[in-house]
């Protein structure tokens, strides 16, 4: 049953290729073929994305190498295709690349890059990138201690429904009113 599943899913993938189908429609076979643990039909599928320049199938194919699903784990190489997918304009992509560097996993470890990542994804709208600039700016991780500033990510990152962002606004609030 795997085999025939794969060869469909081999004949759909070379008959997009022929026929040009958008970038849009390789993202959804990956995710597709992601979901059902065939990850080497995946890795095929986000890695024809990414070459067309689809910043959304950079960040999966990131996220296969960042968690090793069907690959071995490579940091380095989620970094790149991270950077790629973050400078085709992928919130997400920026976020995981602003994680790597602040955790110093596949890039050399720098909290002034990973601030930067995370300001662009959280005003693009990112709940991760308002909450880890938020932490970033409570902590003096890489910019300078502001708890005000913090506060006022953490509450952005609230009304985006981020129940932890809302209960470390509450906890500071509290803080600074003391």
């Amino acid at each position: 049953m795997k085999a025939l599943y794969t060869l469909l899913v081999l004949l759909c993938f070379m008959s997009y290729v022929s026929a040009g189908v958008v970038s849009d429609d390789l993202i959804k076979s990956g995710d597709d073929a992601g979901a059902k643990e065939y990850y080497a039909e995946a890795l095929r599928f986000y890695q024809k994305a990414c070459n067309d320049d689809l910043a959304l199938g950079c960040y999966k194919l990131g996220i296969m190498y960042n968690d090793g699903l069907g690959v071995e784990q490579d940091y380095v190489k989620a970094a790149e295709l991270f950077q790629k997918a973050c400078r085709g304009a992928d919130v997400y992509g920026c976020w995981n690349l602003g994680f790597l560097y602040n955790n110093g996993l596949g890039v050399r470890q720098d909290y002034i890059k990973a601030a930067e990542l995370f300001q662009k994804a959280c005003d693009s709208g990112d709940i991760w990138g308002c909450s880890s600039l938020g932490f970033m700016y409570e902590n003096g991780q890489g910019i300078a201690a502001n708890n005000k500033q913090a506060m006022n990510l953490y509450k952005k990152a609230c009304n985006m429904k981020d129940q932890s962002a809302c209960e470390e606004y509450n906890r500071l609030k509290k803080q600074l009113e003391e």
